[in-house]
């Protein structure tokens, strides 16, 4: 009987000695660090100022002359669908003369304005987009040939791609299609109706809110 009680108290003591060791052992355990994803591209929903440069062409093929200088300001409003962004711009742009012909002749293009709506799909930084929109275009007369009094109607359509540096600034390329239908032109007392339509090639950059 005694051998018995000598041996439970043998394994009792030594179950008490290696008590603190298991307990350092359990109190150094360190979890494995969380899983954090990775963050996701910030939103384009807000709104944006900038300006823009290029070329206003009145032939597809940029070889052929009566190219004006295209140069104007743009603000707009962005929402972020998730894949997707839409919005609406405004802009200015001083068409620097671009030369439209017509019967006898041609007209020159000074200014215009454009309300634009534009759609397009997010890749990360990267939105390529399409735009459509309504122009006024202020024409002016040219050699031996006059135009209409005022501003004419048009419209607009086109496409791009902007990418974003920073929250606050991106740039942008875009293509516009502006047609100007039905204008009115005198030369040696005759009128003429023409159909009208530049090619606008431009680059401009945006400061974002």
């Amino acid at each position: 009987m005694s051998k018995t009680l000598n041996s439970f108290a043998i394994v009792a003591l030594a179950s008490l000695a290696a008590s603190p060791v298991l307990s350092a052992d359990l109190s150094s355990y360190e979890a494995p660090p969380a899983y954090n994803e990775a963050p996701a591209s910030s939103s384009w929903t807000g709104a944006y100022v900038g300006g823009h440069l290029g070329a206003a062409m009145p032939s597809a093929n940029p070889f052929k002359g009566g190219k004006g200088l295209a140069l104007g300001a743009q603000g707009g409003y962005d929402y972020d669908l998730g894949s997707a962004v839409v919005g609406g711009e405004v802009e200015g742009t001083y068409l620097g003369d671009a030369k439209m012909k017509v019967p006898n002749g041609n007209l020159k293009e000074r200014w215009r304005a454009a309300v634009k709506a534009k759609a397009g799909i997010k890749l990360d930084d990267t939105l390529v987009y399409g735009t459509a929109g309504l122009t006024v275009t202020s024409l002016r007369d040219g050699n031996g040939v006059t135009g209409p009094d005022g501003l004419k109607e048009g419209y607009l359509l086109g496409a791009g791609a902007e990418h974003r540096f920073t929250p606050q600034i991106s740039a942008k390329v875009e293509y516009n299609y502006v047609a100007t239908d039905d204008v009115r032109t005198f030369s040696n007392g005759v009128a003429s109706h023409t159909d009208l339509s530049d090619h606008v090639v431009k680059g401009g950059v945006n400061y974002r809110f």
